[in-house]
């Protein structure tokens, strides 16, 4: 299968995710966002947290930030 064929397949699917706000390398930080939840939800503070994070994923601070904002925004209904 060709990424043509595999774009065209999904093309709602990825339209619909562009218009929620989806950046095409989201995908790499489910993890990290999961991490960033499971240790909110333990009680650590944000800037801690957003410390080891930018360690263990070698992305910097300032991005993890970003990361955090964005995945935590509600979606529209117009956009689902």
């Amino acid at each position: 299968m060709t990424l043509f064929e595999i774009l065209y397949f999904n093309r709602e699917l990825i339209e619909k995710l562009q218009n929620i706000g989806l950046k095409s390398d989201d995908c790499r930080y489910i993890d990290l966002y999961g991490d960033y939840k499971r240790m909110y939800f333990q009680g650590d503070k944000v800037t801690y947290i957003v410390s080891l994070l930018s360690e263990k994923y070698n992305v910097s601070e300032r991005k993890i930030y970003s990361i955090i904002k964005r995945f935590g925004t509600h979606c529209t209904n117009d956009a689902v």
